[in-house]
């Protein structure tokens, strides 16, 4: 990060600007976190775990700051060339990030492998925020924060992004962390990722929400046509992709029902993004391939 500092004449405080990275166990509500901070939903969200595959940009900008945050997936194990993507998602995300959080679902409790990257990051020089998520859940609310044996070793702090509880004083650490600086990026803009992106990942959540419990995890979606043309009407083009023709036939479901139902519910939060109509073509296509070339891979946006 740079070292120059942003500051008016008259001895106001001087601009923050840092990379802020996200981790944690799946399902630990790192995108709800970051949709909540950006006070526009631009991640995925699902119930189920590996809902986010790649590393996303959120952009949080206020008078005398900006947090760039880096949702990251799921920290787990695996050694297929979409784990290695995604595990490669987190490393990076860490790389040149100025703070990490490092969260940990109350109900499930600090494990093993928060103890291993707290000591990682800290053995880096990186400042690390534990922050226990989801306490707003009845089985949460007495948890012991911070876990025996940790204490000292990294702030401990308690949040639910669905209520706003500790949301602030979260804030308030981060930016106490950041480094002076400029902004990157322009106040209004939210991610360093195309809206085409977002879209299919709308599409892909959709599809988490509405296949089966084994299915999700075997898809993926190819954005075609991503067309702006018209001001007024957006028209998207997507493969929806399969690995077998057995996957096929459940995602399209009796007579179209399932494929209509998740490209109604994409549509939808594709419109609540842009602001305006969409004309939503999905179409689902068997490709055996997908998750197993890594340059398949980075060709429908995992980096």
């Amino acid at each position: 990060m740079t070292d120059s500092v942003t500051s008016d004449a008259d001895g106001e405080a001087p601009h923050r600007c840092g990379v802020v990275a996200l981790l944690g166990r799946p399902n630990a509500g790192k995108s709800t976190l970051l949709n909540h901070l950006l006070g526009e939903k631009i991640a995925a969200v699902t119930p189920k775990p590996q809902t986010t595959r790649s590393q996303l940009m959120g952009i949080v900008s206020r008078a005398a700051s900006q947090i760039l945050l880096l949702d990251t997936p799921g920290l787990h194990e695996g050694s297929k060339p979409l784990d290695v993507a995604m595990r490669d998602a987190v490393t990076r995300a860490t790389e040149d990030c100025d703070v990490a959080l490092l969260l940990v679902d109350a109900a499930h409790g600090f494990e093993p492998v928060h103890a291993e990257w707290l000591a990682r990051l800290s053995k880096r020089g990186i400042p690390v925020l534990l922050v226990a998520t989801q306490i707003d859940r009845p089985e949460c609310a007495r948890a012991p924060w911070p876990p025996p044996g940790v204490e000292g070793a990294a702030e401990a702090l308690r949040i639910s992004a669905r209520t706003g509880e500790g949301i602030q004083a979260l804030l308030a650490e981060i930016l106490s962390r950041l480094p002076e600086g400029p902004p990157h990026f322009p106040a209004d803009q939210l991610t360093d990722r195309p809206l085409r992106f977002l879209a299919a990942e709308f599409v892909r959540e959709a599809a988490f929400l509405e296949l089966s419990q084994e299915l999700p995890y075997r898809l993926a979606v190819d954005l075609i046509e991503f067309d702006e043309r018209d001001p007024q009407l957006t028209r998207i083009r997507a493969n929806l992709l399969v690995e077998r023709d057995s996957q096929k036939r459940i995602a399209i479901g009796a007579g179209g029902e399932r494929v209509r139902a998740i490209g109604t519910r994409a549509r939808r939060e594709i419109e609540t993004l842009l602001g305006h109509q969409v004309f939503l073509d999905l179409r689902v296509k068997v490709d055996p391939a997908w998750a197993k070339q890594a340059k398949r891979l980075k060709s429908l946006g995992y980096r």
